[in-house]
């Protein structure tokens, strides 16, 4: 990450003693000129490099906010050192400013540096006042993206722990594990102090680990919101569904007695799965489905929401290694 983005308060104030500059010439004579021309307008932390190659392992060392290239360079030159730099500041959610040093005449020069991701071009030998200012300038440019970039992070990290707390899986529409806690808790509590009972089911489709790897995520993600779809339709209004990994579904039925719970339901949504192809932009694409259950009676002694699920899931692993009839409770 750029040395402003280290550094506390807004970038967009830096100094030129706060500036990390990398001049980029094959020649000692221009890098030199231009490494003069900025300590005497207030730059410090101007580094020279006599490669694009060598510049770059300066940047492993230490970022830099802006970057002064000759644009005529052997081995690689201005703009496909542009063309590195713009692809490490992708990688690292970063941005460096780029001017380079240019003796080429036109304007089909100055369009085929700009689409490169160049910030600015000056032409050789610079004059310093005006080398000064666009170093200047391009680094605001830099620091205003950074900041950008920054705030774009942190929104990021604020959704990504909404998310976290929220109740609701955002590909499917079904519950996420935060609701499935809470449910399952509540209808334990709730069976335990009134002999009602409590079915866990856990589901997982047999094949589509295979479709992640003949399709694509998107084919995934169709298939998961089907399948949240038909289990919706399997059971009661009042029943919970949560997702809780990439292709593992709970699903939490409360009996209010504890005979009340019939296997057959099990069978009925199985068969709500099993009894058609999945409809997706790849085509339709048949898959099966797994079913593990455990029940827990009232009138037993109290069971933990984890202990439930863990249960389950040893059902799911018996139900998965079946030949068919993939239900075991």
């Amino acid at each position: 990450m750029p040395k402003h983005l280290q550094q506390q308060g807004s970038s967009i104030g830096m100094t030129g003693q706060d500036l990390s500059i990398i001049i980029v010439d094959d020649l000692q004579f221009s890098r030199i000129v231009v490494k003069t021309a900025l300590k005497k307008a207030g730059y410090k932390g101007v580094r020279m490099a006599d490669s694009a190659t060598q510049a770059l392992a300066m940047m492993d060392e230490e970022p830099a906010d802006v970057i002064l290239a000759d644009w005529m360079m052997p081995e690689m030159d201005g703009l496909q050192l542009t063309d590195r730099i713009r692809q490490r500041d992708e990688e690292k959610g970063a941005y460096t400013a780029i001017i380079l040093f240019t003796a080429n005449e036109g304007v089909e020069y100055l369009v085929e540096a700009f689409e490169h991701g160049v910030d600015d071009y000056l032409r050789k030998p610079p004059n310093p006042q005006e080398l000064a200012a666009r170093v200047n300038a391009a680094a605001r440019i830099a620091a205003m993206q950074n900041d950008l970039l920054e705030t774009s992070r942190q929104m990021g990290d604020t959704i990504r722990r909404l998310e976290e707390v929220a109740m609701i899986d955002t590909v499917t529409g079904a519950g996420n594990h935060n609701m499935l806690d809470i449910e399952l808790e509540a209808h334990l509590a709730q069976a335990s102090t009134r002999n009602g009972g409590v079915c866990v089911a856990m589901i997982r489709l047999n094949e589509l680990d295979d479709v992640a790897e003949d399709y694509n995520l998107k084919t995934v993600d169709e298939i998961l919101i089907s399948l949240h779809r038909r289990l919706r339709r399997s059971v009661r209004p009042t029943d919970t569904i949560a997702r809780i990994k990439d292709n593992t579904f709970v699903i939490v039925m409360h009996h209010t007695n504890v005979d009340d719970y019939r296997p057959s339901a099990m069978e009925r949504i199985l068969s709500g799965i099993n009894q058609r192809a999945f409809v997706t932009r790849a085509g339709e694409l048949q898959l099966t489905a797994s079913i593990g259950v455990h029940y827990y009676r009232g009138d037993e002694n109290a069971i933990s929401k984890d202990e439930m699920l863990r249960l389950a899931s040893e059902k799911l692993k018996q139900a998965e290694a079946m030949p068919e009839n993939n239900i075991a409770f």
